[in-house]
């Protein structure tokens, strides 16, 4: 008989709390070749990238201002050196949408796209203020507990963009940092991750009480050996996605030529 447990999913997915940091890090490891280093007295991860052009650090911090995730991405070509940074709630899925773009295989696109693309189509909006007039600088969630703000310097140009999620007049849950440099395709996939209606899954004893609060939960029985092999497959699929089509073989030898008859 197969074997079932309890699992809770929760939509919508800013609200499901942090999640299991092996999500993003064991896949990079694993699939996507990323080395590891870290200091064994310092409670950190650092991977980076093969290339050395990227790496991710996990520092937790007692500090609830303070973030625990950091992107870098050093100067390359034409793009300028950009960098992420995301608080200790924010779930492990929004952070591997970025990671698995940004490991994506094949050249980066060239063309710039709306990052605001994904948010519209999920129904987000320019965010009214207490004067009642909309931002064009940002764009709020449909239940107003997330929104996406756009930082610009003294010049008007885009500076960035901050992602927020919080529940009326309490202190934000998670808050994440984007630099303006950060490719526009790589901001797209966290503003898709962070519009995604998709439930995401917790163990029900660490779902977060404003999820119960102020989302939708729902408990049911799911099949254990899903639960206990869905990272096993998400290395699987990035390894397989990373993984280069074989080579064509080789054509045969050449069929000797007959010579014509007069």
């Amino acid at each position: 008989m197969t074997k079932s447990i309890e699992q809770t999913f929760i939509s919508p997915g800013y609200l499901a709390g942090s999640g299991d940091p092996a999500w993003v890090t064991v896949p990079l490891r694993r699939a996507c070749g990323w080395s590891t280093a870290g200091d064994p007295l310092v409670p950190q991860v650092i991977l980076t990238s093969p290339d050395q052009l990227a790496q991710l650090r996990i520092a937790p911090d007692p500090d609830p201002a303070q973030p625990w995730w950091t992107l870098r991405h050093a100067h390359h070509g034409d793009q300028r050196a950009w960098g992420i940074t995301f608080d200790a709630q924010t779930p492990v899925e929004i952070v591997a949408a970025v990671t698995d773009t940004l490991t994506a295989p094949g050249p980066p696109p060239t063309a710039s796209v709306d990052p605001y693309g994904p948010l519209r189509a999920a129904g987000w909006h320019a965010p009214r203020h207490h004067d009642g007039l909309t931002s064009p600088k940002g764009m709020s969630s449909p239940n107003g507990l997330a929104r996406v703000d756009r930082i610009v310097d003294e010049n008007g140009r885009s500076a960035g963009w901050v992602v927020e999620t919080s529940v009326h007049h309490l202190p934000a849950i998670w808050r994440a940092f984007v630099d303006g440099n950060t490719p526009s395709h790589v901001a797209s996939a966290l503003f898709g991750a962070l519009a995604d209606a998709t439930p995401l899954v917790r163990n029900p004893h660490r779902v977060p009480s404003l999820a119960v609060a102020h989302g939708s939960t729902s408990t049911r029985e799911v099949s254990a050996e899903s639960v206990a092999f869905a990272l096993r497959n998400r290395i699987s699929a990035l390894a397989q996605r990373n993984t280069p089509p074989p080579n064509a073989s080789p054509p045969g030898p050449a069929a000797p030529r007959v010579p014509r008859r007069r």
